[in-house]
């Protein structure tokens, strides 16, 4: 199943997109897609029998925002250094482990909804990621294939950073990662069962129109059913908690001077075989 949420921010309503574009009213059956949503299966049940069945009232999405498409995120928990290939654009060392960092849930946005630029901001940068929705429950999960079935499904993410503030200004990459509007989530999340391999998707960004990343999640590092159980070593994982499992090459980071670090007016698009296709401007705050 495609699961969205449409409308304005703050009263979004729970939506499904069949695969004719067909988008139907999910608000009479659910209240939202969120982690107690995700996290019962009965209802996920309901909902695809509903789906079945042709019961659901159709929507007109004309002129209708997209939200993001989980509701109350628990935590995002990201992963930094993730491709080869970008370990290698930027000279870093290649990770043993998976570096990893937290995201406030507050810096999730629609997909096409203005990213912010901060004050003082002089290297706001573009990061194109598969976002990861835990479904259940998981603590001190054995392997990779206990972290694979913990999985609800999968979203476009762009994890937006400020590289000065990140690196230049001491401590943890937290300053640079937490801005307002730096997690813009979807269109779409696209459940575990449509997308039988995780590590077969071709990502891409665009800035101004340009090819600025185009990878594949083959070239992870740590996969994903291996990162969900890395994870879960060091924290619990609920539904509803968020994993962005890091960005291709092609970042402003690892391009040469001078590097082309996003500024306001500019535009950025993110796609992801197979779940969707989102598009920021940027604006000063």
């Amino acid at each position: 199943m495609k699961l969205l949420r449409v409308g304005p921010a703050g009263a979004e309503r729970p939506a499904l997109l069949e695969e004719d574009g067909t988008l139907r009213d999910l608000s009479r059956v659910i209240s939202d897609i969120d982690g107690a949503f995700l996290g019962d299966r009965a209802a996920l049940a309901y909902v695809r029998a509903a789906v079945g069945a042709r019961v659901l009232e159709v929507l007109d999405g004309r002129g209708l925002r997209v939200g993001p498409p989980l509701a109350r995120p628990g935590k995002i928990v990201c992963v930094g250094l993730n491709y080869r290939a970008h370990v290698r654009e930027i000279g870093a060392r290649m990770p043993t482990e998976p570096v990893l960092f937290l995201k406030a849930p507050d810096t999730v946005v629609g997909p096409e909804d203005t990213v912010l630029v901060p004050p003082g901001s002089t290297k706001t940068d573009w990061e194109a990621e598969l976002a990861v929705v835990i479904g259940r429950t998981v603590r001190h999960a054995r392997n990779a294939e206990e972290g694979l079935a913990a999985v609800a499904g999968y979203a476009v993410a762009n994890d937006v950073s400020e590289r000065a503030f990140q690196l230049e200004r001491g401590g943890q990459w937290g300053k640079g990662k937490n801005c307002e509007t730096f997690n813009p989530l979807g269109p779409w999340l696209v459940t575990a069962d449509e997308i039988p391999d995780p590590q077969a998707l071709g990502i891409r960004a665009w800035v101004n129109g340009t090819l600025m990343q185009e990878g594949s999640t083959a070239d992870q590092i740590f996969p994903v059913g291996q990162l969900v159980a890395y994870i879960s070593r060091f924290m619990t994982l609920y539904p509803g908690d968020v994993i962005n499992t890091g960005t291709p090459a092609g970042v402003a980071l690892g391009r040469p001077e001078p590097k082309p670090y996003l500024r306001a007016g500019d535009v950025v698009e993110i796609e992801i075989d197979g779940l969707g296709r989102q598009r920021q401007q940027l604006k000063d705050v």
